[in-house]
């Protein structure tokens, strides 16, 4: 049996990305998949990601799906993760199924320089999957969201001194789309005095205030972030809508595009056919639009 926080934590990283994002019907048998890419070691363990490339001749743009729920990042069969992806190949991405480090054993910060890498590693190797490296997007819900934002908010140019080839590289994104994501984690360590019960179910909240400042998005928002497209439920009781309004605000001061949609009778999951379809629409455009090549 699995212990509670595992259990929440593949709910909300799985099952509702599941509803939330797409989950077609049936796969594509003419989409291809590269499994398990190993985008950087530690501790001995390769960090692996999954490539899906679209069945027909791709836009030349890519997404990164990040693989998290309670920052607790799960193996899945390939074909399980492309129900979830399957409107993002059939507009013509490629995409990227990114999995990090997971809780309990790693923390957020590493969780977060996970993904780092793995956005530089794609730059790094976008030519050989006819990709273009200045057209990446990310995606991502509750946690994934969380990452997502951490991307659009941190990106760097990478460091010309390095000893890593990949540290050498960009880890900018030039889109996010984040649905329910956590913004601000000082509210939800275990040790704030705001942080709600269920969050004790999770432990990589288990975090010094000090970590928790480093890594919520809301902090960390300057004119050079990413566009940035943040979908909450006005029902969550988990990651309150007020996690994106405090975001969006902080978007608005610094001049940043941003949209925030927020569907009123919705909990974490974004339940609901039209919310579903909605998300997709909204997704779907947010991507052709910043992720478009430039007239």
């Amino acid at each position: 049996m699995f212990p509670r926080w595992m259990t929440v934590a593949l709910a909300v990283g799985v099952i509702l990305a599941c509803r939330a994002l797409a989950c077609a019907d049936e796969d594509s048998s003419q989409s291809k998949v590269e499994p398990d890419l190993v985008y950087g070691h530690k501790d001995g363990l390769a960090m692996t990601m999954d490539l899906f490339r679209p069945a027909g001749e791709g836009n030349g743009a890519a997404i990164l799906f990040m693989v998290s729920g309670g920052w607790y990042s799960v193996w899945t069969p390939p074909e399980n993760t492309q129900r979830i992806i399957q409107p993002y190949l059939d507009r013509g991405y490629t995409v990227f199924a990114v999995r990090h480090g997971s809780s309990p054993r790693y923390a957020i910060p590493e969780a977060v320089a996970d993904v780092q890498r793995a956005v530089r590693y794609v730059r790094v190797h976008a030519e050989r999957w006819g990709v273009d490296a200045n057209r990446l997007g990310v995606i991502g819900m509750s946690a994934g969201g969380h990452l997502s934002l951490m991307l659009g908010t941190t990106g760097d140019d990478g460091r010309a001194d390095a000893k890593d080839e990949l540290e050498r590289v960009s880890s900018r994104v030039q889109a996010v789309v984040a649905l329910v994501p956590p913004t601000d984690l000082r509210v939800m360590v275990w040790e704030s005095r705001d942080s709600l019960p269920a969050y004790r179910n999770f432990p990589a909240l288990e975090l010094a205030m000090d970590k928790a400042e480093a890594s919520s998005p809301l902090v960390k928002v300057t004119a050079d972030d990413a566009p940035a497209l943040v979908i909450m439920g006005g029902k969550d009781e988990l990651v309150p809508a007020k996690h994106g309004e405090w975001i969006d605000g902080a978007f608005e001061n610094q001049h940043v595009a941003h949209k925030l949609i927020i569907y009123p009778d919705a909990g974490h999951g974004l339940e609901g056919d039209e919310n579903r379809k909605t998300t997709i629409r909204e997704a779907l455009q947010w991507f052709d639009t910043h992720l478009s090549i430039a007239p």
